[in-house]
Parts: C-alpha cells; sequence; structure tokens
C-alpha cells in the first residue's frame, strides 16, 4: 500500500511539473514573438499595433509571455500584461536586487540593435518575484520586447 501512495505522490508531481513547464514560454518564443510584433508593427502602423500588443488577449500575449513597448525615454507605448501602464514613465523601475532594469536597456538599445538582458520581475502565472531572460530590439525610436521567466526549481 506504501508504495502505491509513493508512486502516486511521484506521479503527480510529475504531472505537475509537466504542466508548469507547458504554461510558461521560452528564451526562443520570447524571441520569436518580438519578431512577430516588429512585423506587425511594420505592417500594420504604430497605433494599429499597440492597440493589439496592449491587448491581453491578443495575439502578442501567450502564457507568461506579453510584448512590452517603450520609448528611449522610458515610457510605456504598449504592453500586453497590464494596458493602464501605457503611457507611465517607468525609467526609474528597480528590480528587488536595485537594478534599474529600464535605464540599462536604454542604454543597451544606444549601442546595440538587438540583445539579451537579465533581472528580477514578477511573473503572471506564479505572481513571484524571479528571474527573467529578455530579448528586445530597437526599432525606430523605441524598444520592442519579451522575456521568459525562469522555470521554478
Amino acid at each position: 500500500m506504501f508504495r502505491k501512495v509513493v508512486i502516486t505522490v511521484v506521479l503527480c508531481l510529475f504531472v505537475a511539473a509537466s504542466v508548469s513547464a507547458q504554461q510558461r514560454g521560452t528564451p526562443a518564443e520570447a524571441k520569436k514573438m518580438v519578431e512577430d510584433a516588429i512585423a506587425y508593427i511594420k505592417a500594420s502602423g504604430k497605433d494599429k499595433a499597440f492597440a493589439e500588443i496592449s491587448n491581453p488577449k491578443g495575439k502578442f500575449v501567450d502564457r507568461d509571455l506579453y510584448v512590452y513597448v517603450c520609448d528611449m525615454n522610458g515610457t510605456s507605448l504598449a504592453r500586453g500584461d497590464d494596458p493602464s501602464s501605457v503611457g507611465k514613465n517607468n525609467i526609474n523601475s528597480k528590480d528587488p536586487d536595485g537594478k534599474f532594469f529600464i535605464k540599462e536597456r536604454i542604454e543597451m538599445a544606444k549601442t546595440q540593435k538587438s540583445g539579451w538582458q537579465d533581472y528580477k520581475f514578477r511573473d503572471p502565472i506564479s505572481k513571484k518575484v524571479m528571474p527573467k531572460t529578455f530579448y528586445f530590439e530597437k526599432y525606430e525610436d523605441f524598444i520592442v520586447g519579451c522575456g521568459a521567466y525562469e522555470p521554478e526549481k
């Protein structure tokens, strides 16, 4: 009987871990989402694209992945997980370790067309602050990005 209980518990944990992994986007999927968002901006124009990017049920939100767009001053132009933040300046946003991640991103975008950035941020699935790797591309005079969270251990 004890053995059956242990096997059942192990199987339940395996299934839970598998479901959790399926809920997570990958860095490769985040990069593809940025590329798709830029293609959509080019094809549809900024106004229509930013509205779609800011739609929580739109094509630029998938599980814990969402596109974020800001200008070179740190003002949010579009954000899939929190459309109410559009128009707010986030230049002084810090992660729990004190990292000014928006400032850092802007500085990176001044010298490179694209890149990866690591910081900590609140995960929309677990609601916990977790390590995040964020892919961005500078397009025209703004930054388009999407990040993937490291799975919980």
